[in-house]
């Protein structure tokens, strides 16, 4: 529900805050006191279309808060959920428009996309008027209110699995019919192809290997002799490390006569024998590299021939003639196995289709059912509104033909304003006294089934009185029983019913050169007097206080 509502420089407010509670809240004052631009910022708040009109005279920006007590589980907190906003229980909807014409959103003091703070507002908020193209009026909104109403909810959630099983199997089905299509126009090529890529054996990385091989060997035989030149002086018949070893030797039987002049050099001596044969262990490794068959090396370039003949001819590159082969064997395969597959996706997708009708049919069945009992709980609402000879029906069009994730109906509500007269839908044939009427009558039956958890009424009683106004203001507070419930209202009727009244008024500041609209929460002496005005007009009676008293009494 809608706690509280805080407008910052908007038209003519300055500063306004406002608190609501439950039941019915009712805004009275005199025509052009400011209702309509009290509407119009909490329609704002709610991500409704901005203006720069909105921002107050002389001010840079307009801002409107709109606090609500939103309980756990409602659809809001999945939105906020899938915008990665927290739900902390209370929702905090903020809009600031600027002078030049620029909005900025916020929910919980983070900054939002309009779009989603208009679709949190949808569904904590919905505002009816005379003239409302939104909430129940939008058909495509019918078939929901009707399921909400029966209670269908598990109902169509089930149906909207049995949807996607049965998406899933024709486009299982769909996808492999072209696969086979495709495959059967190419079976020859790809016949020969497979075969001739499963006999080339192709492997990833192949390529580089071989090439990388073959450019060894190349390299290595231009090399090679003057790597059996270097091994010869190093570890041949005229290699120094015999000569070495035995100066060695020598020296070392001499080593105790003068160490201090042998041993340095006999460490050297070392020294160079170590590098002399490990020079000598290198030249022998790489000999060996060097040393190659012809006939490998003939290999190698054949079958870098091969693969690079079947890339060209693939056009393909050589690292993916692997892929490409399994790509043809799995479509050889598919054509020889592919029409049992066929069998048993065409199997799945007529059962889960069979299983989809079924379902849909009951739903159907269900959803007629559910209109019956709509269309009688709406019409006996309709004679106290003085729409006794009106008739409201629910239209459920099922063409199982076009099939959809809640089912094969299309429902719409109708209205028949006058008996003989051709029905139609509610928003083209209603009048708009009428169709706010209607609204009211639909909102009471479906006030705890698919309902925002605040509804706002903007003047749905203009151009009633007496009866009518009594009816529309019972309806109102029974409604309110339910919902939270905001009425804009000019029939003392209502008034007298509200737990809530708000006088909304225009105060000349600055000795008259300026104007700002109040609102102010009414006690019972004050209430009974703005009920006589409304009654009486300009000039408030006895009688006009009397009958004030007598309807607050009877609404009490």
């Amino acid at each position: 529900m809608l706690a509280r509502l805080s407008i910052r420089d908007i038209v003519l407010i300055e500063r306004l805050d406002i608190e609501f509670s439950r039941g019915l809240a009712v805004l009275t004052g005199e025509t052009g006191a400011g209702k309509s631009i009290l509407l119009d910022a909490f329609a704002l708040a709610l991500g409704g279309r901005g203006d720069a009109g909105l921002v107050r005279h002389g001010a840079e920006q307009g801002q409107v808060t709109a606090t609500f007590d939103v309980p756990k589980g409602h659809p809001a907190a999945r939105i906020l959920a899938e915008n990665g906003l927290e739900d902390t229980g209370e929702m905090i909807l903020r809009r600031v428009q600027l002078a030049d014409g620029r909005t900025r959103a916020f929910i919980n003091d983070q900054a939002i996309s309009v779009q989603t703070l208009k679709a949190v507002g949808a569904v904590l908020v919905e505002i009816h008027g005379q003239h409302d193209e939104r909430a129940l009026v939008d058909a495509s909104t019918h078939r929901q209110l009707l399921d909400a109403f029966a209670g269908h909810e598990k109902d169509v959630a089930a149906l909207e699995a049995l949807w996607d099983v049965r998406r899933t199997a024709s486009t299982a089905l769909e996808e492999h019919r072209a696969g086979m299509e495709r495959a059967a126009r190419e079976a020859d090529y790809l016949r020969h192809a497979s075969q001739e890529l499963k006999t080339l054996a192709p492997k990833e990385g192949e390529e580089t290997e071989l090439a990388n091989r073959r450019t060894t060997m190349m390299q290595g035989e231009k090399v090679a002799t003057d790597l059996r030149e270097a091994q010869e002086a190093i570890g041949g018949s005229h290699s120094p490390v015999s000569a070495l070893s035995a100066a060695v030797r020598r020296l070392e039987r001499r080593a105790a006569n003068a160490p201090a002049l042998i041993e340095p050099a006999v460490k050297a001596i070392d020294i160079a024998i170590n590098a002399l044969e490990e020079a000598d262990q290198h030249l022998h490794a790489a000999l060996a590299a060097t040393d190659f068959d012809p006939a490998e090396l003939e290999r190698i370039e054949e079958r870098l021939f091969a693969l690079r003949a079947a890339s060209r001819k693939y056009s393909t590159p050589v690292d993916l003639l692997a892929a490409l082969a399994a790509q043809y064997a799995g479509d050889v395969a598919l054509i020889d196995a592919g029409a049992d597959q066929l069998k048993k996706l065409e199997a799945a997708a007529a059962e889960a289709d069979k299983r989809y009708a079924a379902a849909a049919a009951k739903l159907s069945a269900a959803r007629s059912k559910a209109a019956e009992k709509l269309n009688k709980a709406v019409n006996a609402e309709l004679a106290p509104l003085k729409l006794e000879r009106a008739k409201f029906m629910t239209q459920v069009e099922s063409n199982a033909a076009a099939p959809g994730p809640q089912g094969i109906d299309r429902v719409e509500f109708w209205v028949q304003t006058n008996p003989g007269t051709k029905p139609g839908p509610m928003m083209k044939v209603a009048s708009g006294g009428e169709l706010s009427r209607f609204l009211l009558a639909l909102k009471v039956v479906l006030a705890d089934r698919g309902s925002a958890p605040t509804l706002v009424f903007d003047e749905i009683d203009t151009g009633v009185g007496g009866a009518v106004a009594d009816a529309i203001g019972t309806r109102l507070a029974r409604l309110a029983g339910k919902v939270q419930v905001m009425a804009v209202t000019h029939a003392p009727q209502v008034a007298a019913r509200a737990s809530q009244h708000l006088l909304i008024s225009k105060d000349a500041l600055d000795k008259g050169k300026r104007v700002a609209t109040r609102v102010n929460a009414l006690a019972a002496d004050h209430r009974r007097e703005e009920i006589a005005r409304m009654l009486a007009g300009a000039e408030i009676t006895a009688e006009a206080r009397a009958a004030a008293e007598r309807l607050l009494r009877a609404a009490s």
